[in-house]
């Protein structure tokens, strides 16, 4: 199964910035609004969602995430710690 982070800006650079902080490295995006990256281990997912939420306030980002084929959730400041709680949960290896 592959879980997927999809990032969306309106404003042009923001996506890229914030994975430059994220990765420690320089990207180069071809489409600033967006962003998508599969992982095939869904606890991944957690790091990013806590660094999307450490600094949601500096940037202008939305962030989605897919666990099961056709269903996004929209991670927000209320629902990122029972999301990373749910995923430790659903998947413990």
């Amino acid at each position: 199964m592959q879980t997927k982070v999809n990032l969306y800006s309106m404003k042009k650079g923001e996506i890229n910035h914030f994975l430059n902080l994220f990765y420690e490295k320089t990207f180069s995006l071809e489409d600033s609004l967006t962003w998508e990256k599969e992982y095939k281990n869904p606890i991944e997912l957690a790091d990013i969602i806590g660094s999307f939420i450490d600094n949601n306030d500096k940037f202008q980002i939305n962030m989605w995430i897919s666990l099961d084929e056709g269903l996004l959730i929209n991670v927000t400041d209320d629902n990122a710690d029972s999301i990373i709680r749910y995923l430790y949960e659903r998947f413990p290896y």
